[in-house]
């Protein structure tokens, strides 16, 4: 590029740059001047949230743990067998058979 065309893309970028400055100390100016005649409209912070006050229960002490303390004397309880007719009957299936023209035909083997 010619001089001449390098020092005019310069001016014209400079021109640009000058301008943008100035727009944003215009935009700045009248948020700064609407903030000065109306003051009371700034926004404002919600108060603080107030926790609930502990239970009685909390008060206390957690029980003392004693070693060797003694086990439940309950017995555990047993697991879930099927009755006999349950178990004769197997499993149903939780949908019926699709009917035919829904299924597809068997993938070919290659």
């Amino acid at each position: 590029m010619s001089p001449d065309k390098n020092q005019r893309a310069y001016r014209r970028d400079l021109t640009l740059a000058a301008i943008l400055v100035a727009v944003g100390l215009l935009v700045s100016g009248f948020s700064l001047a609407r903030i000065a005649v109306h003051p009371r409209q700034l926004a404002q912070a919600t108060q603080p949230l107030k926790g609930s006050p502990a239970p009685a229960d909390q008060d206390k002490a957690p029980a003392e743990s004693k070693p060797g303390g003694e086990r439940p004397t309950t017995p555990a309880p047993q697991p879930a067998r099927p009755d006999a007719q349950a178990q004769q009957q197997g499993v149903q299936p939780a949908l019926p058979p699709a009917p035919a023209e829904k299924t597809a035909p068997p993938i070919k083997e290659r």
